[in-house]
């Protein structure tokens, strides 16, 4: 079957995509997006998060089939444009990095995605409960979350910050 779906802003198709193939398939293997990892499969570990038409989502639990006519953002999609080696990454993205929160990267792009879908309705830092509840469907093995939430706590603060001072 053929699905046509918007990646990133961009409108995508995918060709010859069999019934039980994974939105995770398609995007990393047929549309060239690695972003989103491949891990268990099953839902568990929170590594293949994507945005499904605003809503985050294990991608690897929804049928490609299920994305036709959708809109689909990745972790490559929430890098904004610019000049420089690290100008395109987002403030959650850029936080990420700042924290040390990136130890071997694998689950990176799903905590990205999860801590970019807090901060986008979060009012200033939100408490490191809420933080953890968000990112509750995400593993680490590398990491012991502490830079994680670091990560988090600056990406908002930084947030703040900028909105406070557009404020004035």
């Amino acid at each position: 079957m053929r699905v046509n779906l918007t990646v990133n802003g961009r409108p995508m198709t995918a060709d010859d995509v069999w019934e039980g193939e994974s939105l995770l398939y398609v995007l990393r293997e047929r549309l060239g997006l690695p972003g989103a990892k491949n891990a268990c499969e099953q839902g568990e570990c929170g590594s293949c998060t994507v945005y499904l038409d605003g809503t985050p989502v294990c991608a690897c639990l929804v049928a490609a089939g299920q994305a036709e006519g959708r809109e689909v953002v990745t972790v490559e999609g929430l890098a904004t444009s610019g000049g420089g080696p690290d100008a395109g990454l987002s403030e959650v993205q850029r936080a990420f990095v700042d924290a040390g929160a990136v130890q071997c990267g694998f689950c990176t792009p799903g905590l990205v995605v999860q801590a970019h879908a807090l901060l986008a309705d979060a009012d200033g830092v939100p408490p490191d409960a809420d933080i953890r509840e968000a990112l509750a469907g995400n593993l680490c093995r590398c990491t012991g979350y502490e830079k994680i939430l670091d990560a988090v706590r600056l990406a908002a603060a930084r947030r703040a910050g900028a909105d406070s001072g557009s404020r004035t």
